[in-house]
């Protein structure tokens, strides 16, 4: 995926993408005592840790317009060629981006090039495309899960120590990705909040229609409940989020 797609499909970021709480202190707990950050693929900069220094990547304009006022110093630039020497950071984090990257070694040996550990959130298609989601509805949104960017693939890439962890992803979250709304499926029924989720641009508009329609039968007729019902008491699930660490 491109900074032309982003240009395209992100002016809905700052409305539906908020960084989540729970979330947010994973990251910062896994980047550990990192004084200097590089996020790269930052979009409008959600994860960004307040107390360090950050310097910001990303290729998209419209990404980096919605940069809110205040924000760490950001470089337009791809996670392939990063414009810093070696060793220019504590720590690199990547959320969220990788599975956007063209060449995804080249941009993981980047990271590594630039910083002493490196921080990722990224998705397990091995189970992200078992959840009713995907499965039942957008099987299309698949396409979004390459081999070469499992989190398995990714620790090996980085090499060294690293480890990863599930993240689990709670019922009220406010990021708005893809599998954020896991027991609020009525959410999926807007497009706005579609527009907001780089997997959706993936399909075409014949597969976006026809998720939708069997999604709002389903809904409207008690299907999905008599289905996934007790999702939506369940206060957090597993929805294939991972966060691989390494340094």
């Amino acid at each position: 995926m491109t900074a032309a797609t982003y240009d395209r499909i992100g002016a809905s970021y700052r409305r539906f993408r908020q960084p989540d709480p729970r979330i947010a202190e994973q990251i910062l707990a896994a980047l550990g005592t990192a004084r200097t950050t590089v996020n790269v693929g930052a979009g409008a900069g959600s994860y960004e840790p307040a107390d360090r220094d950050v310097v910001a990547v990303e290729p998209s304009a419209v990404m980096l317009a919605q940069r809110p006022s205040g924000a760490a110093p950001a470089v337009r630039a791809a996670a392939e060629a990063l414009p810093f020497p070696d060793h220019t950071f504590d720590a690199a984090m990547a959320i969220l981006t990788v599975h956007h990257w063209a060449d995804a070694a080249r941009g993981l040996a980047e990271l590594r090039r630039v910083a002493g550990r490196v921080v990722i959130l990224s998705t397990s298609a091995e189970r992200i495309n078992q959840l009713w989601l995907t499965a039942e509805y957008f099987p299309g949104s698949a396409r979004a899960r390459r081999p070469d960017i499992q989190p398995d693939r990714i620790a090996a890439a980085l090499g060294g120590n690293a480890t990863i962890e599930p993240v689990m992803v709670s019922r009220d979250c406010t990021d708005g990705f893809g599998e954020a709304y896991w027991c609020r499926p009525e959410a999926y029924l807007n497009s706005a909040i579609r527009a907001s989720m780089s997997a959706c641009s993936l399909l075409t508009d014949a597969e976006v229609e026809d998720g939708v329609r069997r999604l709002r039968a389903d809904l409207a007729s008690g299907r999905w409940d008599e289905r996934h019902g007790y999702l939506r008491t369940l206060p957090d699930y597993d929805t294939g989020h991972r966060l691989i660490i390494v340094g």
